[in-house]
């Protein structure tokens, strides 16, 4: 597999919001991520933006550009259905769910430890739904069977 341009990581998934400039400021806030980039378009809708979290990166933008990509929607606008849920894996998922909770976030869940066994992990974490009703869980890893040397 040839590496990936410079900056970007594997897989890049796009939201889409009915607010996207509200989104932004809102995850970063929320969630900790940082904007690498933000283009502003006619009447300051957000024509393509980058977020990033560590190593990972998601796209934001508004579910409003209806004749070019009909098939944009967020959540709210389908009834709250979501047809992904994104997961990351965070320092202090305590401390990572308070600072949710704090801005507004929604705790679906409230932090609970999975333990897989010995041979395999276990991962403390939640899950929440944001401003846009997307679904994302964060976790913090416990035990890792096979550490990174």
């Amino acid at each position: 597999m040839k590496p990936t341009p410079s900056g970007w990581p594997r897989i890049s998934p796009a939201l889409y919001y009915q607010d996207a400039v509200k989104a932004i400021d809102w995850l970063c806030r929320a969630f900790g991520f940082e904007v690498r980039l933000k283009v502003e378009g006619d009447g300051g809708r957000i024509e393509h933006s980058e977020l990033v979290f560590g190593e990972g990166l998601i796209m934001v933008g508004d579910s409003e550009k209806r004749e070019r990509f009909p098939y944009r929607r967020s959540p709210r606008e389908i009834g709250g259905f979501n047809t992904q849920n994104l997961m990351l894996y965070v320092d202090d998922v305590e401390a990572h769910c308070k600072r949710a909770r704090e801005a507004g976030a929604r705790i679906v869940s409230e932090p609970s430890t999975e333990d897989y066994g010995e041979e395999y992990w276990s991962d403390r974490g939640y899950e929440c739904e944001d401003v846009g009703g997307h679904h994302w869980w964060f976790y913090q890893r416990l035990r890792d069977p096979n550490p990174k040397a």
